[in-house]
């Protein structure tokens, strides 16, 4: 949520119901809210946890199946004057920087990112134990 009461989140399979990952935001309207669609993409498992905010009102979040090798992604969602902006900020390769980061981001006060991928480094999709 942000200052002004709007509320972010995410859908893990889109309204076209092909795999298509959501952003939206609903703002409160006096009784009800109103729904902005802030970002759609294709091919990839959506965020499926929290939207993560920093002090400029940027978003964060992860994918399980985005990014270049479907393994998962980290990305930032940036609200410029032409309207929301989405940029992959890193994308996990499936290999020995894990793979399927299903996690909330966090953010601390020097602007570093944290979060956790379901799977560490495996050859296979496994536990790796």
């Amino acid at each position: 949520m942000d200052g002004s009461g709007n509320l972010f989140g995410t859908t893990v399979v889109g309204y076209h119901g092909v795999r298509d990952r959501t952003i939206f935001e609903l703002s409160p309207a006096g009784d009800t809210w109103t729904y902005k669609l802030l970002y759609t993409g294709t091919g990839a498992i959506g965020p499926v946890k929290s939207l993560a905010m920093d002090a400029a009102g940027n978003l964060y979040g992860t994918t399980a199946g985005g990014g270049s090798y479907y393994a998962g992604n980290v990305f930032n969602l940036s609200n410029t004057e032409n309207g929301w902006v989405y940029t992959s900020l890193y994308d996990f390769t499936g290999g020995n920087d894990g793979h399927e980061p299903v996690s909330n981001v966090s953010i601390d006060t020097d602007g570093t990112l944290y979060g956790t991928a379901s799977y560490g480094a495996c050859t296979t999709r496994v536990w790796c134990g």
